[in-house]
């Protein structure tokens, strides 16, 4: 049975990585999320890995010569603990997969009403459950998050909130 594993590549060789693996006949996933900067005077989107430097490989253990891994070109290595490499949970691998496209590319959050609950992703308030306010019509959301009794009104961005389970 194939387990998914994590690998290290070496900076900026994602593409070859990935391209090298499946050539030895690994199924790789390697999640990607839109970043938009600024060069120059103008805005330039473009896709990162969601985990810089990582990316998943799936191994069947007793059959694939796993060793083999890290000497492809573009991998620095397979994570491993003790020498030996341990598989990721596949509830996790599975989630980030319903959560990209065909490509790997990382979807969009479903759409927020006012009144959602929701648990923020990131920053100093991380794991927090807030409740949706309002969604101005550029797509800024306010949420209202419960501190010491109090109610506080926050603008946070549709990435860094996820549905409340």
């Amino acid at each position: 049975m194939n387990q998914w594993y994590l690998i290290q590549f070496k900076p900026n060789s994602h593409r070859l990585a990935e391209r090298n693996l499946q050539r030895q006949g690994f199924e790789t996933f390697l999640p990607m999320q839109k970043i938009t900067r600024r060069k120059a005077s103008r805005f330039v989107s473009d896709l990162k890995p969601l985990f810089p430097g990582y990316m998943f490989v799936s191994i069947n253990s007793e059959l694939a010569p796993w060793r083999s891994i890290n000497s492809t070109i573009g991998v620095s290595k397979l994570v491993s603990f003790e020498g030996k490499p341990k598989p990721l949970p596949l509830q996790l691998i599975s989630g980030l997969m319903l959560r990209c496209d065909a490509s790997g590319a990382l979807l969009p959050p479903k759409s927020l009403n006012e009144g959602d609950s929701v648990e923020m992703l990131t920053g100093p308030f991380a794991n927090f459950i807030a409740t949706v306010d309002t969604i101005d019509p550029e797509q800024r959301i306010w949420v209202l998050m419960d501190f010491m009794g109090q109610k506080t009104r926050m603008q946070v961005s549709a990435d860094q909130l996820q549905l409340a389970k």
